[in-house]
């Protein structure tokens, strides 16, 4: 959808309340005190606001969402998301401000908004069949050879970099993604995270190709994975990688290639603290496709 088409569909703030009540609501408004849906009258006068005859109660059709609080305009918004989520790497804060005319403060809010509001996707025990797990590093400072004859700089296991599981299945192309914190004891990626990760979104019988990080061990033990999950590994360390037709981890090496990439080029610098939420975005711009300005409005707006 360009801007010309943009601006006909959206004419008026109007017409964007419309269409959030047909995606959210499917016209049938549900009264967020007393959970009466017959009873409630959306006012005309005042198009963000509905009476609740059953309770007396009047609020906010937007209430628990992103835009309730906010004073920018919805048509801004609308438009923040579709270039948000139609931006394959990303937009920055000082793009959008360009783009929709609002100070920085307020594009930086937006788009950490939306950020978090993707993050309410439920992906538990979601996938099946084939899946593919493996682990990027993001951040840290930039590699230096450190060793100018051998090139012996670090690149991911052993530095200051955060580590980020991933998990793609092969029939959807879907991907969960959750950022690896140290542990108690600040080892920063263990076994036991990995199993917790693919244990949380994969089904029994599940069969999950691997490289030969000695963190998957725990697939192949019969305690700690009694046939749950089915373990077939691609030995990188010996520059293997295809174990065969089909046997490799090159889809969520893909999503890492496009994940770092608009870390680098877009956002530059990531910090920890909210690295979930900028994989988040990645994650739900990959399973959601051309979807995902109705899907967003549908279940993601809704703050947590």
């Amino acid at each position: 959808m360009t801007f010309f088409d943009f601006m006909i569909k959206f004419p008026t703030e109007k017409a964007v309340i419309k269409y959030f009540l047909k995606i959210r609501y499917n016209d049938v408004i549900i009264c967020p005190h007393c959970g009466s849906k017959v009873r409630v009258q959306h006012r005309n006068d005042k198009l963000k606001l509905c009476n609740c005859h059953n309770c007396n109660n009047t609020f906010s059709i937007f209430k628990g969402t992103i835009f309730e609080k906010s004073s920018t305009d919805l048509r801004k918004w609308f438009y923040a998301i579709h270039l948000f989520l139609n931006s394959k790497k990303g937009i920055s804060g000082l793009q959008l401000q360009r783009e929709i005319g609002v100070t920085y403060k307020t594009a930086w809010r937006m788009l950490k908004q939306i950020r978090s509001a993707m993050g309410n996707t439920d992906m538990t025990k979601a996938f099946e069949a084939m899946v593919e797990i493996d682990e990027a590093y993001i951040g840290g400072k930039p590699r230096k050879q450190n060793n100018q004859i051998h090139g012996t700089a670090k690149r991911g296991k052993g530095t200051k970099k955060t580590p980020v599981i991933g998990v793609k299945e092969r029939s959807s192309n879907r991907v969960y993604a959750k950022v690896a914190l140290p542990n108690e004891k600040g080892q920063k990626l263990t076994g036991k995270q990995l199993f917790n990760v693919l244990d949380s979104v994969c089904k029994d019988k599940t069969t999950v190709f691997t490289d030969d990080y000695y963190g998957y061990g725990f697939l192949d033990d019969e305690t700690r994975n009694p046939g749950k999950l089915i373990h077939i590994v691609v030995n990188h360390s010996a520059g293997q990688y295809s174990a065969g037709p089909g046997i490799n981890t090159n889809g969520i090496e893909s999503f890492w290639a496009i994940l770092k990439r608009g870390i680098l080029g877009i956002y530059h610098h990531v910090s920890v603290k909210y690295l979930q939420n900028y994989v988040n975005e990645f994650c739900f711009r990959q399973n959601n496709g051309t979807s995902s300005f109705d899907i967003l409005l549908q279940q993601g707006v809704f703050v947590a």
